[in-house]
């Protein structure tokens, strides 16, 4: 299978790899979330077309979702949806992290979104990840949603999804700021945390929150 070493944009390489070797419906996986100190941890799995609707999404510039405005994020996650041939998200919320642990809930996380998927997927792309309960091909690559377009655009509807979630929370749990920080552990994230304490979608596994439970 073609290795792409360039970064940046992705490309079809890996996704074309499989193709030619007959798996027609490649998932590509990404998550948000792994690294947050508060709510769930988001996954998405994105099938593309190999009959060229994927030019589209090449052309908009879909990529790394850490590369992108969330304003662009939220363009481009409308396209993907639009143009993916399947795709699904799947999610594990923090009391789940803090009884598996994050790398496990992690993997749950992508086990739901292909579970929720319309079409079965017949091999996989994953960013930096294997998924062992899978009896699936699967690939998982270093900087996938660089190189990938499927796990790009996953990249993209996993982040969308899990910020808007965290806006939401907003209301529901006040004066953390979550609808700005998104449960990442920014300064101001952590002036909160010290101040109120941990809620229920603070990840009580996660040092930091430990930290102010001692306390």
């Amino acid at each position: 299978m073609q290795d792409p070493s360039a970064k940046g944009r992705p490309s079809l390489a890996y996704e074309r790899g499989y193709w030619a070797s007959g798996y027609r419906l490649v998932a590509g996986l990404d998550e948000a979330g792994r690294g947050a100190l508060a709510g769930p941890v988001v996954a998405a799995a994105v099938i593309l077309s190999p009959d060229g609707r994927h030019e589209t999404l090449l052309a908009a510039g879909v990529r790394d979702s850490k590369q992108l405005t969330s304003q662009r994020r939220e363009r481009l996650f409308e396209l993907i949806c639009q143009q993916a041939e399947a795709w699904a998200v799947g999610l594990v919320a923090a009391s789940e992290i803090d009884r598996l642990g994050i790398v496990p809930a992690t993997r749950q996380a992508m086990g739901l979104a292909l579970q929720r998927l319309p079409l079965p997927p017949e091999a996989l792309l994953i960013d930096c990840m294997y998924l062992p309960e899978q009896a699936l091909p699967q690939q998982p690559i270093v900087h996938g949603d660089q190189l990938s377009l499927s796990i790009a655009a996953a990249s993209i509807l996993a982040k969308v999804t899990r910020d808007r979630m965290l806006v939401g929370y907003e209301s529901a749990y006040p004066g953390y700021g979550f609808a700005r920080h998104k449960g990442y552990g920014t300064a101001a994230h952590r002036a909160a945390l010290a101040q109120l304490g941990p809620c229920a979608l603070h990840r009580r596994s996660f040092r930091p929150v430990q930290e102010v439970l001692a306390r």
